[in-house]
């Protein structure tokens, strides 16, 4: 798994994907926000650009399908497509771009964020993350769609830890 240093022009990637998407999407796309560790500047990440697009509702999802496909997003059905569906670009791996759709208002787009703003906030932690995902690449092969679920699911303790006190911190 590649994780590469902070690079400060995924920010300026984000913002010129941002305009390609809601330019596509038009006023479907009510929120796009740049997520994941290429957001969180210092953070090591894999070099590909979480975009989550929040929208009124993902049903009929076909609409936006037809919309990100345009614009060269390929629709990857998946266990979770009811709450977030999910695209990525190029079609072949190595990817530079994903993108997750959520509903406007909810858990999913709460829970996305408040990861990402807690991580911005609490260097620490942050840290930590750093040296999980460093670790985990070590041990998984990018190269392969197992092996990314694999790295993925590896960080999902972490994730869902640190997701669940930010969202307290929100609430208290």
């Amino acid at each position: 798994m590649l994780i590469l240093n902070h690079d400060p022009r995924w920010a300026t990637m984000f913002v010129t994907e941002k305009a390609r998407l809601e330019q596509a999407l038009g006023v479907s796309a009510l929120r796009v926000e740049h997520h994941g560790s290429t957001a969180v500047r210092g953070l090591p990440a894999k070099p590909i650009i979480d975009i989550q697009i929040s929208v009124e509702s993902l049903r009929p999802l076909e609409p936006l399908v037809r919309a990100l496909s345009a614009v060269g997003y390929i629709h990857v059905q998946h266990r979770d497509d009811a709450r977030c569906p999910f695209f990525h670009q190029p079609a072949q791996w190595p990817h530079t771009h994903h993108v997750h759709l959520v509903e406007a208002g909810g858990e999913e787009e709460a829970r996305t964020l408040a990861f990402r703003d807690y991580l911005r906030t609490h260097s620490d932690v942050a840290d930590e993350y750093a040296r999980l995902k460093r670790e985990l690449a070590g041990r998984f092969d990018a190269s392969t769609v197992a092996g990314r679920e694999a790295y993925a699911e590896a960080k999902s303790e972490f994730i869902e830890r640190v997701t669940s006190a930010a969202l307290r911190a929100l609430r208290s």
